[in-house]
């Protein structure tokens, strides 16, 4: 097929030898790439109750065919692991040159296993390997790191980098390239525990699409659309145009998911940051849209912050933070030790509510924070990145913090799977409950968009139980076809057609004539697969759940009855067995 290379590289990072590895069309075509090519090598690769941080387990970085053909939004890489932090896959997906570096290494995936003798810098140049000491790196943020491997090897080379985080063990560090994080589950973290600190990747071999005049017509078509009123208010004022929608329709989690609105919200809305902080804007690799909005702290104490909705509500509302300024620089603090700024400020939020129910977390008083204290927000986000003081607790996330400080305290940690619930306040949205409760990675936004269900008329509130069940299910297999595809979901409203329209593009890069119905069955399977590798690590029935908090509510719209009866339903819409299981 056209617009891959067919085959992947495994580097066993002990012994730095590579392998090629074949990759068949008909492989390619199940899974499509991206996510679903990680997640994919990541289920073959990894074995049954493996330890995250163990040498056996692999980390994959991987492409997809839409990557360096021109087509808009579609540089991302993919990143799957077994994740710390959860337990389960690890997956996380960010817009960078990265993407188009080891596209054109002549592979399109790496499988990185084993774990180097000392700190390195894993270098790939068209396929060749080599493991550098990266000792003089430590202690560096990610920025810097990717500053100083570029300044060694030549500005041609991409970089990924893990900061600070990753090296004090907190079990959210992320990925850093290009400024982006490959941010949720603690990739982080594994990159680090097979003893890197950066990768480095440059290649010259990109692989020829089918029709270039076909793919050049569609891609001229998809970036004048991207343009249109459906991606607007990204471009004119970021994800941040959320919190002020979400505190109206009483969505914004706010103290820890205690309420649904909140007081400071103006104070830090989209709108606000706009006026009085906005310094530029920029877009990602590839992408006519341009959502990457950057902000300034008017006290000085920032340079240019890019801030996303999700970070914005977990460093803001969800800890009673109402100053900007301190956001923007608890934001900065994230990207700076290189750490997942949901679970911060997710794991934070839990650390308050102790606090506020009189819960011993064995560090004095005047080191815990508590709710709209913007300097302990501070002070708490750097003990986590160096892992100092409460930030030893904190470090390993909230379900983990919980269960070792005990006291009632898991009662409000907000996670699924241990991973900390996004900036959508569930007690109101059925479908985006389900899907919540069902993620194969844990509480996920990104992987079901399923909010949009009880945000537009599709579904009542009391509508059937199969209907809701078969809306998350769609909406679950429609983000796996993004992510495999690493198309920005930011456009999905721009498609008339998103299935029809992505199976036009996919004929014209590989050749192959998919259907619609073929792309979205490929969605379903990408979900499969991520599923099967939970079994394979010991997921159960008992993990698709959500926090007592939002199904003990008594105002709440979604009940354990009832959330059970979703679920049921989802499997049986998935063809699943009644205990969750995947039929062989």
């Amino acid at each position: 097929m056209h617009g891959m290379h067919g085959r992947a590289l495994q580097i066993d990072l002990a012994t730095g030898k590579t392998t090629g590895i074949p990759l068949p069309d008909d492989q390619l075509v199940a899974i499509l790439g991206g996510d679903g090519l990680a997640s994919d090598l990541l289920r073959r690769w990894c074995p049954p109750d493996a330890d995250p941080l163990g040498s056996e387990t692999p980390l994959v970085f991987a492409t997809s065919p839409f990557v360096g053909t021109g087509i808009t939004t579609a540089s991302k890489i993919a990143v799957a692991t077994k994740s710390p932090q959860t337990g389960v896959i690890g997956d996380s997906l960010s817009s960078s040159y990265l993407a188009l570096a080891l596209k054109r290494t002549g592979y399109d995936a790496l499988i990185l296993t084993g774990r180097a003798a000392e700190p390195s810098l894993l270098v790939v140049d068209d396929g060749r390997v080599s493991l550098r000491p990266a000792a003089d790196l430590l202690g560096l943020d990610p920025a810097a790191t990717s500053e100083c491997v570029r300044e060694r090897l030549g500005q041609r080379y991409r970089v990924a980098a893990v900061g600070v985080a990753a090296e004090r063990g907190v079990r959210f560090a992320a990925i850093s390239n290009d400024g982006r994080l490959a941010g949720r589950t603690g990739t982080g973290l594994v990159m680090w525990a097979k003893g890197l600190k950066a990768l480095a990747v440059h290649g010259t071999r990109l692989p020829r699409v089918a029709d270039p005049a076909r793919l050049a017509a569609h891609a001229r078509d998809l970036a004048k659309r991207s343009l249109g009123p459906g991606t607007a208010k990204y471009r004119e004022l970021g994800t941040a145009a959320n919190l002020a929608f979400f505190n109206r329709m009483q969505l914004l989690p706010t103290r820890n998911f205690q309420a649904g609105s909140f007081a400071g919200a103006e104070r830090i809305s989209g709108e606000t940051l706009f006026l009085d902080h906005r310094t530029d804007k920029n877009a990602c690799a590839a992408c006519t849209i341009g959502c990457e909005h950057h902000y300034r702290a008017t006290d000085g104490s920032t340079s240019d912050v890019r801030l996303e909705y999700e970070t914005l509500f977990a460093l803001g509302s969800l800890c009673g933070i109402d100053d900007p300024n301190v956001i923007l620089r608890a934001a900065a603090l994230c990207d700076r030790y290189g750490m997942d700024a949901i679970s911060a400020g997710g794991t934070i939020a839990w650390a308050m509510e102790c606090a506020e129910q009189g819960v011993d977390l064995g560090v004095p008083a005047r080191g815990v924070p508590r709710f709209g204290d913007g300097q302990a927000l501070l002070r708490t986000v750097e003990a986590i990145g160096e892992r100092q003081g409460i930030g030893e607790l904190l470090a390993d996330g909230s379900r983990i913090a919980a269960a070792r400080t005990g006291q009632g305290s898991d009662a409000w940690a907000m996670h699924v799977k241990g991973l900390e619930l996004p900036g959508y306040d569930p007690r109101k949205l059925q479908t985006l409950a389900l899907g919540l409760a069902v993620g194969t990675r844990g509480a996920c936004h990104n992987r079901s968009s399923a909010y949009e269900v009880d945000l537009s008329d599709r579904l009542s509130p009391d509508a059937e139980t199969r209907l809701r069940a078969e809306a998350a299910v769609a909406a679950e297999d429609q983000a796996a076809l993004l992510d495999s595809l690493t198309i920005c979901k930011f456009l999905r409203h721009v498609f008339t057609d998103l299935p029809g329209e992505a199976a036009a593009l996919y004929g014209a890069v590989t050749g192959i004539p998919l259907t619609a119905d073929d792309l979205l069955r490929a969605g379903a399977h990408i979900t499969e697969t991520k599923k099967r590798f939970n079994l394979a690590q010991g997921w159960t029935r008992a993990d698709d759940t959500l926090p007592a908090r939002i199904l003990d509510d008594p105002e709440s719209h979604v009940t354990r009855d009832g959330l059970n009866h979703l679920i049921a339903a989802y499997y049986d819409v998935r063809g699943w067995n009644a205990d969750g299981t995947v039929p062989a």
